[in-house]
C-alpha cells in the first residue's frame, strides 16, 4: 500500500515538474506600458550576447521558448526605459513585463552632475533640462536661443552671429560648455563675450542640461558660474532581424531676418552597428528690429566702399541692421558598435563653420561726427571635433560597475579683420587652437545606499596665431603683432572623486573633491618686435583643490530641501596671460605673466513645494564670493602707460588678479496644472552683485537685469499651443558697470543724457500641429507688438515682429 502511494506520488510530482518546465520553457509573455497597461508591440528582446533576438507582436506578446530558465533577457524600445530580467523572474511576475515611458522620466534623469545617470531629485544643485521634444517645439535658430528658452539663462549678442550666455552673474570663460561629455572651453576662451555655443547644431541635440552654479569638482577650471552640457543624438541599433532605418527632414523660414534653414538626419541601424548622419544649413539676411521703442537703436547710416573711397550713406530703412547677415553649416557623423549589451564604442565627428559675419557693435562706434570703422568682420568661426568613447559595464569588478573613457581632438579656427574709416590699412588676425583631451570616469555602487564616482582628466591645447597689415590699394601685406603668442601651450591634469550616500528615500548626501594642476607657457619674442615687453617668456604653473558638499532632504511628497556649498576656480589661460587687443576705444590690452588662479566660494539653498502635482513651486537663493578675480585694469609696461597700437596711441591695460566680487540672487519657478490639457509655467530671476574697483564697489558687467518669462500652454492630441511673455527689468545709469558706461553708443539715453538699459517685454505665440505620425508644422509669432529693444550689454537690437514657420517630416 505504502509502495503504491509512493509510486503514485512520484508520478504526480513528475507530471507537475514536467508541466512547470513546459510552462517556463514555452511561456508566452505580455509586455505592457506601466501606468496604462497598454500592450507594446515591436519591443526587442535579446540575450547578453545578442545571439537570440525576438520582437513582441501587435498584442505585445512573445514566446520565451528559445531562452533558458535563468538566462538574462533584455527588453528595449526607443520610447521606453530599457529593462532586464531573467526568464524565471518573468514567470514569477505572472508572465507580464512592464516598461516605463522615457518621456515621463527624461527630465528627472540627469547625467551632467556626475557624468553618470542620476535622479534629479538626488542632486543638491539646481539643474535645468530641456529635451528633444521641447527643442523641436521651441524651434530655436541657434543653440544660444535654445539656452535662452530655459528661462534661467540670459543671452547677450554683440552681433547676429552671436550668443553669450550669462548664468547667475557669470559669463564667458567663467562658464563651461561640454558636448557629449567633451570640454569645449579652450586656451583662448576670453573674458569678453563669446559666441562658440552657436557652433553646436540645435537640430542634432537630444537634450541639454544646465547646472546653475559651480561644477569644478567634475569639470575643473572655468566651471564657476555654471556648466552647459549638450548631449547630441545617438545612433539607434536594430533589435530585429532586418535593419532599422529612420530619419527626419525639416525646412524653416523666419521673416525678421529672412532665415532659410534646411536639415536632414538619417539613422541606419543593424544588430551591432549603427550610423547617424546629420546635416543642417542656415542662411540669415540682415536683421530687422521693432518699430516701437528707443530711437537710439536705429541704424540711420552705414559705410560703403564706392570708387575706392569710404562713404557714409543713409539707411533707407533704419530698422534694418546693416550688415548683420551670415550663413552657417553643421555636419555630424556618428557610429556606434555594440558587441554585447555590457560594452559599446561610440565615434563622433562634428564640423561647423560660418561665413564671415560682421561684428555689428563695433560698426556702430562713432568717431567725432563719423563712424570709426569701415569694416569689422569675424572670419569664419570653424569648429571640428572627433571623439572616441568606450563604455563598459561590469557586475563583478571591485573597481567599477560602469567605466567610460573619452578620447577627443578638437580644432578651433577664428579670425578678425578690421579697417578704420577712410584708411587703406586692413588689420587681420587669425587664431588656430588644437585641443586634445582624455577622460576616464568610473562609477561603483557598493550597496543600495552608497555610490562612488571618480576619474581623471588630461587636457592639452596648442595655440597658433598670425597677424598682418594689408594695404587694400596695393595688396601688400606685412607682418603685424599677433593677438596671442604663436606656439603657446596650455595643459591640465586632474583627478576627482565624489560620493553619494542615500540611507533612505528621503535623504541624500553628496560630496566630492578635485585636484587640478594647470601649466601654461608662452613665448613673446616675435611680438616684442612690436610691444617691447620687459620679458620674452611667461609660465603659469598652478594647482587648485576644490570641493563640494550638499544634501537633499524630502520629508514628504509636499516638500523638498536642497543645500549645497562648493568651491570653484579658473586658472589663467593663454587669453589671460598673452593677449593683445583693443579692448575699447583708446585702450589696448597687453600680456601679463604674473597671474594666479581665481577662486569662487559659494552656497545655494533650494526649496521645492509640490501640491499634489497641481501646483509646483521651485525656489532657490545663492551667494558667491570671487577672490583674486582676473579682471582688466590699467597697466604699466616698461614704465609707460601708453603704447602705439594699429596706428593709435592707446592706454595700456592688462588682465590682473586685481579684484574681488560678491554675487547673489534669487530664483522662483512655478507650474500650475489647471487641467490635464492646460498649464501655466513661469520663471523669474533676480541677480545682484558688485566688484572691487581700486577700493570702490561698482556694478559687475555680467550681472544681468532681473528677467523672466511666463507661459500658458495648452496640449491636445494634435495641437500644442503656447502663449508667453518674456520680460526684462531696467538697469539704470548707476547700475551699469564702468566698462558698459564707456560704450554709451550701444545704450538708450535717459532724461539726463546718460546711457541706460530700458526695461522691455514681448508677447509671443507658438503652436505645433501634428498632422500624422510623419508630418508636423510648427509656427511662432514672436514680438507681436513689434517692440524695439536691445537686451542688456548687447550690440544688436532684437528681432521685431517675427513669423517663424517650420515643416518637419519623419522618414
Amino acid at each position: 500500500m505504502i509502495m503504491s502511494l509512493r509510486r503514485h506520488y512520484n508520478i504526480v510530482c513528475s507530471i507537475c515538474v514536467f508541466l512547470f518546465l513546459q510552462l517556463v520553457n514555452g511561456q508566452t509573455i505580455t509586455v505592457l506600458e506601466e501606468g496604462t497597461n497598454m500592450a507594446i508591440p515591436g519591443v526587442a528582446l535579446y540575450n547578453l550576447k545578442k545571439s537570440k533576438t525576438l520582437v513582441t507582436d501587435i498584442n505585445g506578446q512573445v514566446s520565451l521558448s528559445s531562452f533558458n530558465t535563468n538566462e538574462l533577457i533584455f527588453f528595449k524600445d526607443f520610447l521606453y526605459e530599457k529593462r532586464q530580467l531573467t526568464k524565471s523572474e518573468i514567470i514569477k511576475n505572472n508572465a507580464i513585463v512592464y516598461l516605463t515611458l522615457k518621456v515621463e522620466g527624461l527630465n528627472q534623469i540627469v547625467i551632467s552632475a556626475s557624468k553618470f545617470e542620476q535622479n534629479k531629485r538626488d542632486i543638491p544643485q539646481t539643474i535645468v533640462s530641456i529635451d528633444a521634444k521641447e527643442i523641436a517645439f521651441v524651434n530655436p535658430q541657434t543653440s544660444a536661443d535654445l539656452l535662452e528658452n530655459t528661462g534661467n539663462i540670459f543671452i547677450q549678442k554683440s552681433q547676429m552671429g552671436g550668443g553669450s550666455p550669462m548664468i547667475r552673474g557669470f559669463s564667458t570663460n567663467r562658464l563651461l560648455i561640454t558636448v557629449d561629455g567633451v570640454r569645449m572651453n579652450n586656451a583662448i576662451f576670453r573674458g569678453g563675450n563669446l559666441q562658440n555655443v552657436i557652433s553646436i547644431d540645435p537640430f542634432a541635440v537630444q537634450h541639454t542640461e544646465v547646472t546653475l552654479g559651480a561644477g569644478s569638482v567634475v569639470y575643473g577650471s572655468d566651471a564657476i558660474g555654471g556648466v552647459m552640457s549638450f548631449y547630441t543624438k545617438k545612433p539607434q541599433l536594430s533589435y530585429k532581424d532586418e535593419s532599422f532605418v529612420s530619419g527626419s527632414a525639416l525646412t524653416r523660414f523666419a521673416t525678421a531676418n529672412s532665415e532659410k534653414t534646411g536639415h536632414l538626419d538619417i539613422n541606419l541601424g543593424f544588430k551591432k552597428w549603427a550610423f547617424l548622419t546629420s546635416v543642417s544649413y542656415t542662411d540669415f539676411d540682415d536683421l530687422r528690429m521693432g518699430s516701437y521703442g528707443p530711437t537710439d537703436y536705429l541704424r540711420t547710416e552705414y559705410v560703403v566702399r564706392q570708387n575706392n573711397e569710404d562713404v557714409i550713406v543713409a539707411n533707407p530703412n533704419p530698422q534694418v541692421q546693416i550688415p548683420t547677415g551670415y550663413d552657417q553649416i553643421n555636419l555630424m557623423q556618428k557610429v556606434r558598435y555594440e558587441p554585447s549589451d555590457d560594452m559599446h564604442f561610440d565615434v563622433g565627428l562634428y564640423f561647423s563653420t560660418t561665413s564671415d559675419y560682421p561684428r555689428y557693435d563695433r560698426l556702430l562706434r562713432p568717431q567725432g561726427e563719423t563712424l570709426r570703422s569701415a569694416e569689422w568682420n569675424y572670419g569664419p568661426q570653424q569648429w571640428f571635433m572627433g571623439n572616441l568613447q568606450f563604455t563598459k559595464l561590469s557586475s563583478s569588478s571591485n573597481l567599477y560597475d560602469k567605466l567610460q573613457t573619452t578620447l577627443a581632438y578638437q580644432n578651433f579656427k577664428e579670425s578678425r579683420s578690421d579697417r578704420n574709416f577712410q584708411s587703406v590699412l586692413r588689420e587681420t588676425r587669425s587664431e588656430n587652437v588644437d585641443a586634445l583631451s582624455f577622460n576616464l570616469d568610473l562609477e561603483k555602487r557598493f550597496n543600495t545606499k552608497t555610490t562612488l564616482f571618480y576619474g581623471a582628466e588630461y587636457l592639452f591645447n596648442s595655440v597658433g596665431s598670425k597677424g598682418e597689415e594689408q594695404n587694400i590699394e596695393t595688396n601688400i601685406a606685412i607682418p603685424n603683432v599677433t593677438r596671442y603668442p604663436d606656439g603657446a601651450t596650455w595643459q591640465s591634469i586632474a583627478a576627482y572623486t565624489s560620493l553619494k550616500y542615500k540611507p533612505n528615500p528621503k535623504f541624500v548626501f553628496q560630496t566630492g573633491l578635485r585636484y587640478n594642476q594647470v601649466i601654461a607657457r608662452a613665448d613673446f619674442t616675435e611680438n616684442n618686435a612690436f610691444l617691447n615687453l620687459p620679458f620674452n617668456n611667461a609660465e603659469v604653473n598652478t594647482g587648485a583643490l576644490t570641493g563640494t558638499a550638499g544634501i537633499t532632504w524630502s520629508p514628504s511628497d509636499l516638500i523638498q530641501w536642497k543645500l549645497n556649498g562648493s568651491t570653484a576656480f579658473r586658472a589663467p589661460n593663454i587669453d589671460d596671460i598673452g593677449k593683445v587687443f583693443d579692448s575699447e576705444p583708446g585702450a589696448v590690452v597687453v600680456p601679463n605673466k604674473d597671474l594666479k588662479a581665481e577662486y569662487a566660494y559659494g552656497g545655494e539653498l533650494g526649496l521645492k513645494l509640490n501640491f499634489n502635482d497641481k501646483v509646483v513651486l521651485d525656489l532657490a537663493t545663492y551667494y558667491t564670493f570671487l577672490d583674486n578675480a582676473l579682471i582688466r585694469r590699467n597697466f604699466e609696461s616698461n614704465g609707460e602707460t601708453e603704447i602705439l597700437y594699429d596706428g593709435e596711441l592707446s592706454t595700456i591695460q592688462a588682465i590682473q588678479n586685481a579684484s574681488k566680487a560678491w554675487i547673489y540672487g534669487f530664483e522662483v519657478g512655478v507650474e500650475v496644472n489647471l487641467t490635464k490639457q492646460l498649464k501655466l509655467r513661469s520663471q523669474y530671476n533676480i541677480v545682484g552683485g558688485s566688484e572691487d574697483n581700486e577700493g570702490i564697489e561698482v556694478p559687475i558687467r555680467h550681472v544681468a537685469p532681473n528677467f523672466g518669462r511666463t507661459h500658458l500652454i495648452w496640449n491636445t492630441n494634435k495641437f500644442r499651443f503656447d502663449a508667453f511673455l518674456v520680460y526684462n527689468n531696467e538697469l539704470s545709469f548707476n547700475q551699469l558697470a564702468p566698462s558698459e558706461i564707456s560704450k554709451d553708443y550701444l545704450y538708450a539715453s535717459d532724461e539726463n543724457g546718460n546711457p541706460f538699459s530700458p526695461s522691455w517685454q514681448t508677447f509671443n505665440l507658438r503652436t505645433q500641429y501634428q498632422y500624422n505620425d510623419k508630418l508636423s508644422l510648427t509656427a511662432s509669432l514672436e514680438n507681436i507688438t513689434d517692440q524695439r529693444y536691445r537686451p542688456y550689454s548687447s550690440g544688436i537690437a532684437a528681432a521685431g515682429r517675427n513669423l517663424i514657420i517650420a515643416l518637419k517630416y519623419i522618414l
